[in-house]
């Protein structure tokens, strides 16, 4: 057995460590272990009202996602008139909370997503004409 002194955050702490060998007195090697698949985002659901997103796509004033986030919350609702620099949703990335603005003028078109979905980078979010 080995004893070590470590030192984190300035804290000492005296550590011993044992070898283990296996029957023919060799140290053991470790075996790595496997690792989970990390998970994968599954789209969220669209309601029978909602276009689909390749109808945004086509739009000169269809907004996308910026960045990868959960969607904390839509401000508009179809059909609503909207003003440049209005907030339109809250997009959650990386622990902060981000205000999707209305491009330009308008009336809103389609939405695209739903309060608590997940979005990638360049994912439509909002359509307006």
């Amino acid at each position: 057995m080995k004893k070590y002194r470590i030192t984190v955050n300035g804290n000492a702490y005296d550590v011993e460590v044992e070898e283990l060998q296996d029957k023919a007195d060799r140290p053991v090697a470790s075996t790595p272990q496997p690792q989970p698949e990390p998970a994968k985002r599954a789209a969220a659901p669209r309601s029978k009202t909602q276009p689909s997103p390749k109808h945004a796509s086509s739009s000169p004033k269809a907004l996308k996602a910026p960045m990868p986030g959960t969607i904390l919350d839509i401000k508009v609702k179809e059909g609503e008139a909207v003003k440049k620099g209005q907030v339109l949703m809250i997009l959650e990335a990386m622990k902060m909370e981000n205000e999707i603005l209305a491009s330009d003028d308008g009336k809103v078109k389609g939405i695209y997503v739903q309060k608590g979905a997940s979005v990638n980078t360049g994912d439509p979010l909002v359509d307006f004409a």
